[in-house]
């Protein structure tokens, strides 16, 4: 089994529909990195534009429920879109952290719980 089939056991179901793994990283003893990188699919919000892929934004760090006493990170890299006509550039807004965090929404909802 390799391993990001092993993570769709234990991460967000949601993450693996718009994004890939593409590396996953021990960045300290205690710390692992879990790279994404949105899928090469436009956003179908704007399915009457011709649209490029255009590179990435910058990274964004979410932190999420610890494996095995490790500290575990999403580094998501989200997609921009070129509008070949405009030169407009587009992206998708996701809402992967819980409001006023940096955590996922799942992780946060188990803080809550248990702090209150």
């Amino acid at each position: 089994m390799k391993i990001a089939s092993l993570l769709r056991y234990l991460l967000p179901e949601e993450l693996f529909e718009y994004f890939e793994l593409t590396e996953v990283q021990e960045s300290e003893k205690d710390t692992l990195l879990l790279h994404l990188e949105e899928k090469k699919v436009p956003p179908p919000e704007h399915k009457d534009k011709h649209l490029l892929s255009n590179g990435f934004d910058e990274p964004v760090r979410i932190q999420d429920f610890p494996l095995r006493q490790k500290r575990v990170y999403f580094v998501v890299r989200r997609r921009k879109w070129k509008d070949k006509e405009t030169g407009k550039i587009y992206s998708r807004s996701w809402s992967l952290t819980a409001n006023g965090t940096s955590y996922s929404k799942e992780f946060a909802d188990f803080l809550k719980e248990l702090f209150g």
